[in-house]
């Protein structure tokens, strides 16, 4: 049985879909397909049902997905071990981040890590925050760099480096404009264009919201927060936006009861033992948030 034979087994699993694996794998999907066959050969048991362009895995495939998961990871943890015993910084590493962290917070180390470690390829994956966080607890990354979770998983260690304080913020039109400072309740009278629900910051959002018995209103939401700034700054409604984002065409208001901070930084797995470029990613981006 071979490890291509088992990667090409679980990714198809996860994808739901022969040519998405063939896809991710960088594969052809008849390969793909070889590969399956040869496990379920060697295994004498079938492993996936094809019910017309849908694939659902068989009681023998969902017994063995966990097992080959497992042995994945063990023989990627070997060789991470080993190449790490010769201390060369090299090879690929895989990590994700966030739009508004990718464009405003990670430039700079990026560009010094990829001075300082010419040999790394690196694989930027940009993604919503909780989807980063679950890839490095699947074990399909590294490490993330995002908005932390504001409940603990036990699988992931979480290291802050920014502290990204918050603004309510309108356009220069809106109704409360000129007034500076308002009363939570008064600012909840009016709409508001606001992160997805079920994000880390909507849900902190919501939480401080919820100590006050209090509901918002919110009309329009999306993960993208230079999208939310743009519809602030139009008037659809107002908003709450990391501070480096505020400029002239917004107003910051002063809520005393919504004073919130976002807390950045990076996700890695407790089980996991990072490579040479991993751990060198990571020392940098300490170094950068202890500026």
């Amino acid at each position: 049985m071979e490890l291509n034979t088992l990667r090409a087994f679980v990714q198809v699993a996860h994808d739901g879909s022969f040519s998405l694996a063939a896809e991710h794998l960088f594969l052809t999907q008849p390969a793909i397909s070889k590969r399956i066959a040869t496990l379920e050969s060697e295994l004498d048991t079938r492993l996936f049902d094809r019910m017309g362009r849908q694939i659902f895995l068989t009681e023998a495939g969902r017994h063995l997905l966990p097992r080959a998961e497992h042995i994945i990871d063990q023989l990627s943890d070997m060789r991470r071990e080993l190449a790490n015993l010769t201390g060369r910084v090299a090879g690929s590493l895989a990590m994700a981040t966030s739009h508004h962290i990718g464009l405003h917070r990670l430039p700079a180390v990026l560009r010094s890590y990829s001075d300082t470690n010419p040999q790394v390829d690196l694989d930027i994956r940009f993604m919503e925050s909780e989807k980063a966080c679950q890839s490095v607890e699947q074990g399909e990354l590294e490490l993330a760099v995002v908005t932390l979770p504001l409940n603990p998983v036990d699988a992931l260690q979480s290291r802050i480096i920014w502290h990204d304080p918050m603004a309510v913020v309108v356009g220069l039109d809106h109704p409360l404009a000129k007034q500076r400072a308002v009363s939570l309740r008064e600012l909840l009278d009016y709409p508001a264009v606001l992160p997805s629900r079920g994000t880390y910051t909507r849900s902190l959002i919501e939480q401080r919201i919820g100590q006050h018995h209090l509901h918002v209103n919110c009309t329009l939401s999306t993960d993208y927060l230079e999208t939310l700034k743009m519809m602030a700054t139009i008037g659809l409604g107002w908003s709450l936006l990391p501070e480096i984002l505020v400029d002239d065409h917004l107003v910051q208001l002063q809520v005393p009861k919504l004073k919130l901070s976002r807390s950045l930084g990076i996700v890695t797995h407790h089980k996991r033992t990072l490579s040479n470029a991993a751990r060198a990613m990571r020392e940098l981006l300490l170094f950068s948030g202890s500026k």
